[in-house]
């Protein structure tokens, strides 16, 4: 942790006006999934007006709810942004299909566009780029376009570990964007320590990719359900804070929070004015429910409240 304690001996969290902890959460987006989004009665009663909520798009969930929970959403005033996921879609078609109906019948104008979780294409696209490549989110007018980023690696890019192939599509991702116009941002899988998302950064920047960076956070749940998500999603070496923490008999039974990850990186957006860090996108893995009544009270009361 030396590179997050020379960050801390130039600069608390709280130091910089809008670069503190309540600065990397304002504008913050979330996640939802159309079975989760249908046990909440009212999402104005949970989250700010405008809020970025990303509708999760899993195997076997049927368009139809993909659909309806965007409108939904869109209605009650926010911006759903829904998942692409290119190995779960069959054709050109049912692409445009989706993205028709996103358009027509949600309103929506935006969405995260990635490969997905399947290790084999259900049709004819594997990769996200190959969605780009269609046209069809210009023709539809989708002109704000987030993909993901792996700060911990991506196994189904880079089987052996490597990091060439995933950084050669991020800045394939950045010419699309220069050369269309669309406004792009990386939303990144989450991870539970600052130092691997850090080194990340400086290699993409070193590379010449400046696409702003929305960094994956998990928001409070119980230890047992983190380590069966990070598992799943298949977290890096910072899973090793939550196997720190089992081993803790204070804080075994005590719920997560990402209060230390978050100070960890305002306190280097504080100390960096090139940090391109942009905003922190919360994965509620222990309801949205808990994760909003969490950054509810992180934002009224500050960082304080965030380590309690």
């Amino acid at each position: 942790m030396a590179l997050l304690s020379f960050l801390r001996s130039r600069g608390t969290a709280a130091d910089a006006p809008g670069r503190g902890l309540q600065g990397l959460l304002a504008g913050f987006s979330i996640e939802v999934m159309p079975r989760t989004a249908s046990k909440v009665e009212d999402f104005r009663a949970l989250l700010p007006r405008g809020t970025r909520v990303y509708v999760a798009h899993l195997d076997g969930t049927p368009i139809d709810d993909m659909v309806a929970t965007a409108r939904r959403l869109q209605e009650e005033g926010f911006a759903a942004m829904p998942h692409l996921p290119a190995r779960l879609i069959a054709d050109r078609s049912t692409l445009e299909h989706w993205l028709g109906r996103y358009r027509d019948e949600a309103g929506v104008d935006q969405a995260l566009v990635l490969a997905g979780g399947l290790a084999r294409p259900r049709g004819a696209f594997h990769s996200s780029m190959q969605l780009l490549e269609t046209g069809l989110f210009d023709r539809f007018g989708f002109r704000r376009l987030h993909v993901a980023g792996h700060p911990e690696g991506n196994r189904d890019i880079d089987p052996d570990g490597g990091s060439r192939a995933v950084d050669e599509a991020l800045a394939w991702k950045q010419a699309f964007a220069e050369r269309t116009g669309a406004a792009m941002a990386i939303v990144t899988q989450f991870a539970f320590e600052a130092d691997p998302v850090i080194a990340w950064a400086g290699r993409l920047q070193a590379a010449g990719i400046g696409l702003p960076i929305h960094l994956g956070v998990a928001g409070p749940a119980k230890l047992q359900t983190l380590i069966r998500f990070a598992v799943a999603c298949g977290v890096g070496p910072s899973l090793r804070v939550l196997e720190r923490r089992a081993l803790d008999m204070r804080k075994l039974l005590l719920p997560y929070t990402p209060a230390e990850m978050l100070a960890d990186i305002a306190a280097w957006r504080t100390a960096s004015p090139g940090c391109p860090v942009e905003a922190i996108h919360l994965f509620p893995l222990g309801g949205i429910a808990a994760t909003a009544e969490w950054l509810g009270e992180t934002l009224r009361s500050g960082p304080r409240a965030a380590e309690a």
